[in-house]
Protein backbone atom coordinates (compact mmCIF):
# COMPACT_ATOMS: atom_id res chain seq x y z
CA UNK A 1 0.00 0.00 0.00
CA UNK A 2 1.61 3.75 -1.15
CA UNK A 3 2.04 6.52 1.88
CA UNK A 4 -1.28 8.10 0.39
CA UNK A 5 -4.16 5.92 1.32
CA UNK A 6 -2.64 5.08 4.74
CA UNK A 7 -2.04 8.83 5.50
CA UNK A 8 -5.67 9.55 4.08
CA UNK A 9 -7.08 6.71 6.17
CA UNK A 10 -5.44 8.00 9.54
CA UNK A 11 -6.75 11.58 8.51
CA UNK A 12 -9.96 10.06 8.26
CA UNK A 13 -9.74 8.64 11.29
CA UNK A 14 -8.65 11.11 13.07
CA UNK A 15 -11.15 13.29 11.79
CA UNK A 16 -13.64 11.24 13.32
CA UNK A 17 -12.31 11.79 16.36
CA UNK A 18 -12.09 15.14 16.44
CA UNK A 19 -15.91 15.72 15.59
CA UNK A 20 -16.54 13.25 18.75
CA UNK A 21 -13.77 15.07 21.48
CA UNK A 22 -12.42 17.61 19.64
CA UNK A 23 -8.79 16.19 19.26
CA UNK A 24 -6.08 14.64 17.40
CA UNK A 25 -4.66 17.93 15.79
CA UNK A 26 -6.45 18.53 12.49
CA UNK A 27 -7.89 21.70 12.91
CA UNK A 28 -5.33 23.10 11.11
CA UNK A 29 -4.94 20.53 8.56
CA UNK A 30 -2.09 20.21 6.30
CA UNK A 31 0.22 22.49 4.32
CA UNK A 32 -0.82 22.64 0.59
CA UNK A 33 1.36 19.86 -1.23
CA UNK A 34 2.14 21.97 -4.58
CA UNK A 35 3.76 25.95 -5.11
CA UNK A 36 1.37 28.38 -6.86
CA UNK A 37 1.84 31.74 -8.03
CA UNK A 38 -0.25 34.55 -9.50
CA UNK A 39 -1.69 34.49 -13.07
CA UNK A 40 -5.08 35.70 -13.86
CA UNK A 41 -5.98 35.33 -10.29
CA UNK A 42 -4.17 37.98 -8.20
CA UNK A 43 -3.37 38.60 -4.48
CA UNK A 44 -6.42 39.68 -3.32
CA UNK A 45 -5.79 42.72 -0.33
CA UNK A 46 -8.28 41.33 2.13
CA UNK A 47 -7.91 37.30 1.65
CA UNK A 48 -3.97 38.35 2.19
CA UNK A 49 -2.79 36.11 5.60
CA UNK A 50 -6.78 34.54 5.94
CA UNK A 51 -6.47 31.24 7.40
CA UNK A 52 -8.40 28.93 5.37
CA UNK A 53 -9.10 25.51 5.71
CA UNK A 54 -10.25 23.54 2.81
CA UNK A 55 -11.84 20.12 2.38
CA UNK A 56 -12.96 16.92 0.19
CA UNK A 57 -14.40 13.44 0.15
CA UNK A 58 -12.22 10.55 -0.80
CA UNK A 59 -12.66 9.99 -4.25
CA UNK A 60 -11.04 11.11 -7.51
CA UNK A 61 -13.04 14.11 -8.77
CA UNK A 62 -12.97 15.50 -4.79
CA UNK A 63 -9.37 15.01 -4.60
CA UNK A 64 -9.44 17.07 -7.90
CA UNK A 65 -11.27 19.66 -6.79
CA UNK A 66 -10.31 20.87 -3.26
CA UNK A 67 -6.79 21.15 -4.94
CA UNK A 68 -8.76 23.93 -7.38
CA UNK A 69 -9.72 25.28 -4.34
CA UNK A 70 -6.48 25.23 -2.46
CA UNK A 71 -4.30 26.15 -5.46
CA UNK A 72 -6.73 29.63 -6.48
CA UNK A 73 -6.97 31.04 -3.02
CA UNK A 74 -3.25 30.24 -2.68
CA UNK A 75 -2.79 32.51 -5.13
CA UNK A 76 -5.19 34.84 -4.07
CA UNK A 77 -2.80 35.17 -1.04
CA UNK A 78 -4.77 33.24 1.75
CA UNK A 79 -3.15 30.88 4.28
CA UNK A 80 -4.60 28.23 3.29
CA UNK A 81 -4.73 24.52 4.63
CA UNK A 82 -5.35 21.56 3.08
CA UNK A 83 -8.21 18.57 4.68
CA UNK A 84 -9.15 16.91 1.71
CA UNK A 85 -9.44 13.12 1.13
CA UNK A 86 -12.05 13.02 4.32
CA UNK A 87 -13.92 9.31 3.79
CA UNK A 88 -17.61 9.77 2.89
CA UNK A 89 -19.95 12.74 2.47
CA UNK A 90 -21.54 12.52 6.25
CA UNK A 91 -18.25 13.31 7.51
CA UNK A 92 -17.51 16.26 5.00
CA UNK A 93 -20.60 17.52 6.22
CA UNK A 94 -20.48 17.50 9.74
CA UNK A 95 -16.35 18.95 9.57
CA UNK A 96 -17.88 21.84 7.98
CA UNK A 97 -20.78 22.32 10.31
CA UNK A 98 -18.46 22.07 12.95
CA UNK A 99 -15.98 24.96 11.37
CA UNK A 100 -13.09 22.18 11.12
CA UNK A 101 -13.50 23.02 7.09
CA UNK A 102 -14.84 26.11 5.74
CA UNK A 103 -15.00 25.62 2.30
CA UNK A 104 -15.78 22.52 -0.38
CA UNK A 105 -17.07 21.66 -3.33
CA UNK A 106 -20.09 19.38 -2.52
CA UNK A 107 -22.89 18.45 -5.07
CA UNK A 108 -26.53 19.82 -5.14
CA UNK A 109 -27.86 16.40 -5.16
CA UNK A 110 -26.24 15.37 -2.22
CA UNK A 111 -27.25 18.58 -0.78
CA UNK A 112 -30.86 18.10 -1.28
CA UNK A 113 -31.71 14.16 -0.88
CA UNK A 114 -28.95 13.60 1.73
CA UNK A 115 -27.99 16.38 4.13
CA UNK A 116 -31.75 17.35 3.72
CA UNK A 117 -33.61 14.48 3.30
CA UNK A 118 -35.51 15.48 0.65
CA UNK A 119 -36.72 12.52 -1.34
CA UNK A 120 -37.55 13.69 -5.11
CA UNK A 121 -35.36 16.10 -6.37
CA UNK A 122 -35.83 19.04 -8.55
CA UNK A 123 -35.67 18.24 -11.95
CA UNK A 124 -33.47 21.27 -13.31
CA UNK A 125 -30.29 21.97 -13.04
CA UNK A 126 -30.82 25.59 -11.63
CA UNK A 127 -33.74 25.18 -9.78
CA UNK A 128 -31.89 22.31 -7.68
CA UNK A 129 -28.76 24.70 -7.16
CA UNK A 130 -31.55 27.42 -5.97
CA UNK A 131 -33.83 24.67 -4.08
CA UNK A 132 -30.85 23.70 -1.89
CA UNK A 133 -29.02 26.89 -1.39
CA UNK A 134 -32.61 28.31 0.05
CA UNK A 135 -33.20 25.42 2.12
CA UNK A 136 -29.51 24.77 3.52
CA UNK A 137 -28.84 28.60 4.22
CA UNK A 138 -32.45 29.06 6.59
CA UNK A 139 -31.57 25.59 8.15
CA UNK A 140 -28.24 24.98 8.67
CA UNK A 141 -26.42 28.77 7.77
CA UNK A 142 -24.48 27.19 4.91
CA UNK A 143 -23.88 28.82 1.33
CA UNK A 144 -23.86 27.12 -1.93
CA UNK A 145 -22.29 29.25 -4.63
CA UNK A 146 -20.60 28.95 -7.88
CA UNK A 147 -22.52 26.35 -9.37
CA UNK A 148 -20.32 24.27 -11.86
CA UNK A 149 -22.13 23.21 -15.28
CA UNK A 150 -20.52 19.60 -14.54
CA UNK A 151 -23.42 17.07 -12.97
CA UNK A 152 -21.50 13.96 -11.48
CA UNK A 153 -24.95 12.35 -11.67
CA UNK A 154 -25.60 8.12 -11.72
CA UNK A 155 -26.23 6.62 -14.98
CA UNK A 156 -26.24 2.93 -16.70
CA UNK A 157 -23.10 2.45 -18.68
CA UNK A 158 -23.22 -0.55 -21.87
CA UNK A 159 -19.66 -1.18 -24.45
CA UNK A 160 -20.65 -0.85 -28.14
CA UNK A 161 -20.66 -4.21 -29.04
CA UNK A 162 -23.78 -4.78 -26.69
CA UNK A 163 -25.04 -0.99 -27.97
CA UNK A 164 -24.76 -2.10 -31.77
CA UNK A 165 -26.61 -5.81 -30.52
CA UNK A 166 -29.46 -4.58 -28.29
CA UNK A 167 -30.67 -0.96 -29.71
CA UNK A 168 -30.09 -0.22 -26.35
CA UNK A 169 -29.10 3.63 -26.04
CA UNK A 170 -31.42 5.16 -23.86
CA UNK A 171 -32.83 3.57 -20.04
CA UNK A 172 -36.48 3.64 -21.63
CA UNK A 173 -34.29 1.22 -24.84
CA UNK A 174 -32.71 -0.63 -21.51
CA UNK A 175 -36.17 -1.28 -19.69
CA UNK A 176 -37.55 -2.88 -22.74
CA UNK A 177 -34.62 -5.27 -22.85
CA UNK A 178 -35.44 -6.28 -19.30
CA UNK A 179 -38.77 -6.99 -20.11
CA UNK A 180 -38.40 -9.00 -23.48
CA UNK A 181 -35.11 -10.37 -23.18
CA UNK A 182 -33.56 -10.24 -19.67
CA UNK A 183 -31.02 -12.10 -19.95
CA UNK A 184 -29.43 -9.67 -22.70
CA UNK A 185 -29.69 -7.34 -19.36
CA UNK A 186 -27.04 -8.90 -17.08
CA UNK A 187 -26.55 -5.32 -15.04
CA UNK A 188 -23.27 -4.72 -12.57
CA UNK A 189 -24.52 -2.21 -10.31
CA UNK A 190 -22.37 -0.60 -6.98
CA UNK A 191 -23.76 -1.74 -3.32
CA UNK A 192 -24.99 1.82 -2.85
CA UNK A 193 -26.47 2.19 -6.21
CA UNK A 194 -28.32 -0.94 -5.62
CA UNK A 195 -30.13 0.29 -2.42
CA UNK A 196 -30.70 3.87 -2.97
CA UNK A 197 -33.71 5.62 -3.50
CA UNK A 198 -31.88 7.83 -6.40
CA UNK A 199 -30.11 4.44 -7.53
CA UNK A 200 -31.46 1.73 -9.27
CA UNK A 201 -35.18 1.15 -7.04
CA UNK A 202 -36.45 4.57 -7.93
CA UNK A 203 -35.01 4.04 -11.66
CA UNK A 204 -36.62 0.92 -11.62
CA UNK A 205 -40.31 2.46 -10.98
CA UNK A 206 -39.79 5.67 -13.10
CA UNK A 207 -39.05 3.39 -16.10
CA UNK A 208 -41.53 0.32 -15.67
CA UNK A 209 -38.54 -2.17 -14.63
CA UNK A 210 -39.34 -5.18 -12.97
CA UNK A 211 -36.17 -5.41 -9.95
CA UNK A 212 -36.76 -8.96 -9.66
CA UNK A 213 -36.20 -9.61 -13.68
CA UNK A 214 -32.67 -7.80 -13.83
CA UNK A 215 -30.04 -10.18 -13.87
CA UNK A 216 -28.22 -7.72 -11.22
CA UNK A 217 -24.60 -8.76 -9.70
CA UNK A 218 -23.30 -6.41 -6.82
CA UNK A 219 -19.43 -5.25 -7.20
CA UNK A 220 -17.03 -2.65 -6.26
CA UNK A 221 -18.17 0.27 -8.11
CA UNK A 222 -14.25 0.33 -9.38
CA UNK A 223 -15.23 -3.16 -10.83
CA UNK A 224 -18.02 -1.68 -13.01
CA UNK A 225 -16.17 -0.37 -15.69
CA UNK A 226 -14.11 -3.01 -16.41
CA UNK A 227 -16.76 -5.74 -16.28
CA UNK A 228 -18.95 -3.76 -18.51
CA UNK A 229 -15.75 -2.88 -20.75
CA UNK A 230 -15.00 -6.73 -21.66
CA UNK A 231 -18.51 -7.75 -21.34
CA UNK A 232 -17.99 -11.21 -19.57
CA UNK A 233 -19.98 -10.36 -16.43
CA UNK A 234 -22.44 -7.67 -17.34
CA UNK A 235 -23.76 -6.14 -20.46
CA UNK A 236 -25.02 -2.84 -18.50
CA UNK A 237 -23.37 -0.95 -15.04
CA UNK A 238 -24.24 2.05 -13.00
CA UNK A 239 -21.52 4.63 -12.98
CA UNK A 240 -20.38 8.48 -11.99
CA UNK A 241 -21.42 10.35 -14.94
CA UNK A 242 -17.89 12.21 -14.87
CA UNK A 243 -15.75 9.24 -14.47
CA UNK A 244 -12.35 9.24 -16.66
CA UNK A 245 -12.78 5.62 -17.00
CA UNK A 246 -15.88 5.57 -19.11
CA UNK A 247 -14.21 7.48 -21.98
CA UNK A 248 -10.81 5.89 -21.70
CA UNK A 249 -13.00 2.19 -21.73
CA UNK A 250 -14.79 3.35 -24.67
CA UNK A 251 -18.25 3.02 -22.71
CA UNK A 252 -21.48 4.27 -23.56
CA UNK A 253 -23.89 6.67 -21.32
CA UNK A 254 -27.50 5.28 -21.65
CA UNK A 255 -29.65 8.58 -22.23
CA UNK A 256 -31.74 9.36 -19.13
CA UNK A 257 -34.27 10.16 -21.30
CA UNK A 258 -36.91 10.30 -18.41
CA UNK A 259 -34.90 12.72 -16.98
CA UNK A 260 -35.30 10.27 -13.18
CA UNK A 261 -31.85 10.65 -11.84
CA UNK A 262 -31.05 13.94 -9.96
CA UNK A 263 -28.82 16.54 -10.77
CA UNK A 264 -25.41 16.76 -8.82
CA UNK A 265 -23.89 19.79 -9.97
CA UNK A 266 -20.45 20.81 -8.48
CA UNK A 267 -21.16 24.05 -6.29
CA UNK A 268 -19.07 25.77 -3.38
CA UNK A 269 -20.15 25.28 0.37
CA UNK A 270 -19.32 27.06 3.29
CA UNK A 271 -20.96 28.88 6.74
CA UNK A 272 -22.67 31.87 6.03
CA UNK A 273 -20.23 33.42 9.05
CA UNK A 274 -17.41 32.51 6.25
CA UNK A 275 -18.71 33.73 3.10
CA UNK A 276 -20.03 36.91 4.29
CA UNK A 277 -16.46 37.71 6.13
CA UNK A 278 -14.56 36.77 2.84
CA UNK A 279 -16.76 37.71 -0.26
CA UNK A 280 -13.61 37.75 -1.99
CA UNK A 281 -13.53 33.86 -1.91
CA UNK A 282 -16.61 33.55 -4.24
CA UNK A 283 -15.35 36.54 -6.86
CA UNK A 284 -12.04 34.06 -6.93
CA UNK A 285 -13.71 30.80 -7.74
CA UNK A 286 -16.46 31.62 -9.82
CA UNK A 287 -14.37 32.01 -13.36
CA UNK A 288 -12.65 28.24 -12.45
CA UNK A 289 -16.32 26.67 -11.76
CA UNK A 290 -17.68 28.06 -14.86
CA UNK A 291 -14.96 26.09 -17.17
CA UNK A 292 -15.74 22.71 -14.78
CA UNK A 293 -17.92 21.42 -17.63
CA UNK A 294 -18.39 17.41 -17.95
CA UNK A 295 -15.58 16.73 -20.51
CA UNK A 296 -13.45 19.49 -18.71
CA UNK A 297 -13.92 17.24 -15.32
CA UNK A 298 -13.57 13.90 -16.63
CA UNK A 299 -10.76 14.44 -18.73
CA UNK A 300 -9.17 15.48 -15.03
CA UNK A 301 -10.56 12.59 -13.33
CA UNK A 302 -8.92 10.06 -16.49
CA UNK A 303 -5.77 11.66 -16.30
CA UNK A 304 -5.62 10.55 -12.45
CA UNK A 305 -7.79 7.18 -12.55
CA UNK A 306 -6.25 6.03 -16.12
CA UNK A 307 -2.59 7.61 -15.98
CA UNK A 308 -2.21 7.28 -12.92
CA UNK A 309 -1.08 10.96 -12.15
CA UNK A 310 -1.29 12.24 -8.35
CA UNK A 311 -4.61 14.69 -7.82
CA UNK A 312 -2.79 17.45 -7.04
CA UNK A 313 -0.61 17.82 -10.13
CA UNK A 314 -3.42 17.51 -12.24
CA UNK A 315 -5.22 20.25 -10.42
CA UNK A 316 -2.65 22.54 -10.80
CA UNK A 317 -1.41 22.08 -14.22
CA UNK A 318 -5.03 22.49 -15.17
CA UNK A 319 -5.25 26.29 -13.74
CA UNK A 320 -1.75 26.82 -14.71
CA UNK A 321 -2.81 25.71 -18.96
CA UNK A 322 -6.00 28.22 -18.27
CA UNK A 323 -3.64 30.76 -16.97
CA UNK A 324 -5.42 30.86 -13.28
CA UNK A 325 -1.55 30.48 -11.65
CA UNK A 326 1.32 30.14 -12.43
CA UNK A 327 3.90 27.19 -11.11
CA UNK A 328 4.96 28.67 -8.05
Amino acid sequence: MSARPVVAALRSLCLVALLVVAGCGLEAGSSVPLRVGPGSIQPVPELEGVAITVGSKDFTEQNVLGYLIEFALVAAGADVRDLTNIQGSNSLRDAQLHGQIDIAYDYTGTGWMNYLGNETPVPDEQGQFDAVAEADLTGHDMVWAAMAPMNNTYALVTNEATAAETGVRTLSDYARLVATDPGLAATCVGTEFNVRQDGFPGMARKYGIDDGAVEKRIVQDALVYTSVSDGRQCRFGSVAATDGRIPALGLLLLEDDQRFFPKYNAALVMRRDFAEAHPAVIRVMEPISALLTNPAITELNRQVDVDGREPADVARDWLVAEGFVTKG
